[in-house]
């Protein structure tokens, strides 16, 4: 992500403001270092014995891997030499106690499945299996843990240590990224209505979103949604940067089929934003995801951070794992 500052002093009012734009890389990138997984050629349903013989690997059950983030979830997973990816044939995917059976055989499930359907996975496995949902389903749920472990210090534990882990929303993630540090510094009072606008790539649509845009010749090149203000990520986006209220959020898809910019415009310009953005990730040490940047923007530009040394390039950090804020 990129932090941007951008003071406007306006003629009349005086005021100032603060935008902070994020770039976002998509999808589930690099913290997941080196996997892979062995399918079972069988059509049958792995038996309890034969995972225990797994045992030395930790066996791991995608629940909805033919979708489009169960296909990214199962690449990833193929690179790990410590994982072994247990799968259902295709004709008992959808039999429940087929389900059953398999998710409560395996260390971790991950689901990748609309949130009903995530809702009854989950109902079907024992308190013992760890599952990470990566629906809607759970992001505010207290019974969960939120997965962002950059959240507050205390978060990457929580994670470790529970069985029932909401995977974070793609645009929550951005705005989290910077809200919550604020609000943590006291620089963001809970009650302030933020406005956010974000434009993401066409993938987060899944298979039917992606046929448009890689078949249809005529596809718009950018796309406003969710004109309504009711976008589903809104709970999530309050809950964990700890607003009271929800942010209006307009999101937009564009022509590109990974990748996101997520700006927020703040109502005044706080001092030491950066020194609490700086502070709040510098906790997390070397093994940290998150660097900030000097708040210059020679400094961005000396990384190579803008295209043409002005735009934002929603796909920048496409395939890696990190979030790099600063302030202009």
């Amino acid at each position: 992500i990129y932090l941007r500052r951008e003071r406007e002093q306006k003629k009349k009012q005086n005021k100032m403001f603060t935008q902070i734009i994020l770039v976002v890389g998509l999808f589930l990138s690099g913290r997941s270092s080196a996997w892979i997984h062995d399918s079972f050629s069988s059509s049958l349903l792995p038996n309890r014995r034969f995972i225990h013989k797994l045992k030395a690997k930790k066996t791991v059950f995608v629940d909805g891997e033919a979708g489009t983030t169960g296909l990214q979830v199962r690449e990833r997973l193929d690179r790990h030499s410590g994982i072994q990816v247990v799968s259902l044939d295709a004709s008992k995917r959808k039999d429940i106690e087929s389900r059953r059976e398999i998710i409560n055989s395996v260390d971790a499930v991950v689901l990748c499945l609309p949130d009903d359907a995530a809702r009854e996975a989950a109902a079907l496995a024992e308190s013992n299996v760890k599952i990470v949902d990566a629906s809607t389903a759970h992001r505010v749920s207290d019974d969960w843990v939120y997965g962002f472990p950059e959240l507050c210090k205390e978060q990457s534990q929580r994670i470790a240590i529970t069985n029932r882990v909401s995977n974070p929303g793609c645009y929550a993630t951005g705005f989290i990224a910077l809200t919550r540090p604020l609000v943590d510094a006291g620089l963001l009072k809970p009650q302030t209505k933020l406005a956010v606008s974000a434009i993401s790539g066409y993938s987060g649509g899944g298979k039917a979103l992606c046929k448009i845009h890689e078949e249809d010749q005529n596809v718009e090149p950018w796309g406003a949604y969710g004109l309504s203000l009711d976008h589903k990520h809104l709970p999530e986006m309050a809950k964990h940067s700890l607003l009271n209220v929800s942010p209006l959020f307009l999101p937009a898809v564009g022509h590109f089929a990974q990748g996101m910019v997520v700006s927020v415009l703040l109502p005044h310009a706080p001092s030491g934003l950066h020194q609490a953005l700086e502070k709040h990730y510098a906790s997390f040490g070397d093994h940290g995801f998150i660097t900030v940047h000097p708040p210059h923007l020679d400094t961005i530009i000396d990384q190579n951070l803008l295209n043409r040394n002005n735009f934002l390039d929603p796909t920048k950090l496409n395939g890696s794992n990190n979030l790099d804020p600063t302030k202009l």
